[in-house]
């Protein structure tokens, strides 16, 4: 490694760190490829929710959406290490505007804890979803819908928190460059 380079308890090589938007026109287009990417996941695990092996539904539902939350906040440039790689004056920013917002897995390292925490919001649904899905064939496909929408709901409400604080940050950063032009 050069002596220059900024080693961080997150490092990753710098060829796969993307850096936070810097229009919104970038985040927009982000936004969208999350979104997408939202719903084939909840169709997955609306797929596992037919399977009728105790458990087997929640294991998979825990695995997607922690993968879910590190993909979008990488997609957004928003994971520890991406947020580590950037200028001192943009961390500063970025973390602003996470702290501001309040958004709960945004800029954090996603664990099976995050999740938890993440889920805790829904968890009437899960509850329901475990129960119902011993009726046959209409519970196993309640489940499934139920399954789909929560996903659905973490999903979109995570690209949510990260539209707000690259808007935010982005926001900010012109505010900063305006001050200073004058």
């Amino acid at each position: 490694m050069a002596p220059s380079a900024k080693t961080t308890p997150h490092a990753v090589p710098a060829a796969a760190l993307v850096l936070v938007p810097e229009s919104e026109r970038e985040v927009d287009r982000i936004a969208e490829r999350c979104r997408r990417l939202v719903n084939r996941r909840a169709m997955l695990s609306a797929g596992a929710a037919v399977v009728p092996l105790p458990g087997f539904d929640l294991m998979v539902d825990v695995g997607v959406l922690t993968r879910l939350l590190r993909e979008i906040n990488q997609e957004f440039g928003l994971t520890p290490a991406q947020i580590d790689a950037l200028a001192p004056k943009k961390q500063f920013t970025v973390y602003k505007a996470i702290n501001a917002l309040g958004a709960s897995a945004v800029g954090r390292l996603i664990t099976r804890q995050v999740v938890a925490m993440v889920a805790s919001s829904v968890l009437r649904r899960v509850a329901t979803k475990a129960t119902v899905r011993y009726v046959p064939l209409a519970g196993q496909a309640l489940a499934a819908g139920i399954s789909f929408a929560t996903l659905k709901t973490l999903g979109d409400r995570h690209v949510a928190d990260c539209v707000r604080v690259a808007s935010n940050a982005i926001d900010i950063n012109d505010l900063d460059d305006r001050a200073t032009r004058r």
